[in-house]
């Protein structure tokens, strides 16, 4: 890959002043494409030999066609999976296993054999991928094949977004990629001191990124006031399905204990039960047959 490919790529994502080259764009995304050496659109560091020729232009949900979560309880709440296409938000407080949600969803994707793109503001790329490691989902060999890992800065985001929602659903779908998660939206609201301008811009990159036909996932930190609600009450209405990670805390034990409940998944029959979850070495589990006391 060329360093000219390196400055169209920076400057469409508005960091023109980084003073990155060609040796660390290819570290930092490790994606399957190969590099290209002719100074050619800087999207083609999405391109994969097994990339669709689908375009962007249209957003298409399969009610016919279920995608499985990959998290052992949950996928039978939903009676088999989410509708192929949709827009997936999962919403909880500090700690309550947002990302490992995520990152379980694009491991189940690449047992699958598909294409996963994971773009990451909280994390360094280095920590998602050593975590699949640990928890044995070997994300470190799919990465430079049918994983791309990509870390962003919530800044350089926001300050861009009108360029960065214009591209990625072309990009995400000339890689081919049937899962994306989005970790976390909140970040980006964050930086809008004009709330409303905020939700305006969430709200259209949600749209086009919806576009790029793939399964999407975000992640969005709950509101303080409300744990069913996102932090910007913006990003619930957007999903075609809600996920709601919590804490509670039942009158017979004083121990806090981890709850899942699905708040809604259109056009889907699921389970509408708060079901305990746990955090363990390998995932999220939820016991979708036990009950909170």
């Amino acid at each position: 890959m060329s360093d000219e490919d390196i400055d169209e790529f920076e400057g469409a994502f508005g960091d023109e002043d980084d003073d990155t080259d060609a040796a660390d764009f290819e570290e930092a995304f490790e994606m399957g494409a190969e590099a290209t050496d002719d100074g050619g659109d800087f999207e083609e560091v999405f391109t994969d030999e097994g990339a669709t020729d689908k375009g962007a232009s249209e957003r298409v949900i399969d009610l016919e066609d279920r995608v499985d979560l990959g998290i052992g309880g949950l996928d039978e709440m939903i009676r088999g999976g989410v509708p192929e296409g949709a827009t997936l938000c999962v919403i909880g407080g500090p700690g309550a296993g947002k990302t490992t949600f995520g990152m379980q969803f694009v491991a189940q994707g690449l047992r699958n054999g598909e294409n996963c793109v994971y773009f990451t503001l909280e994390q360094d790329k280095s920590d998602i991928v050593s975590t699949g490691d640990d928890k044995g989902w070997e994300f470190s060999e799919y990465i430079g094949d049918s994983l791309a890992v990509i870390q962003m800065h919530p800044i350089e985001v926001a300050s861009s977004l009108r360029s960065i929602r214009n591209e990625l659903p072309r990009m995400i779908s000339e890689f081919g990629a049937s899962r994306v998660v989005f970790d976390s939206i909140t970040l980006i609201e964050m930086m809008f001191q004009d709330r409303a301008e905020g939700r305006n811009q969430i709200f259209r990159f949600l749209e086009e990124l919806g576009e790029a036909g793939a399964t999407t996932l975000v992640t969005s930190e709950a509101d303080e006031e409300d744990s069913y609600s996102s932090r910007y009450g913006v990003v619930e209405y957007l999903s075609d399905a809600v996920f709601v990670l919590q804490y509670i805390r039942t009158d017979s034990s004083s121990e806090t204990r981890l709850a899942l409940e699905i708040t809604k998944i259109r056009d889907t029959s699921h389970s509408r039960e708060v079901k305990p979850y746990e955090l363990t070495d390998e995932g999220i589990v939820v016991y979708s047959g036990a009950t909170i006391f």
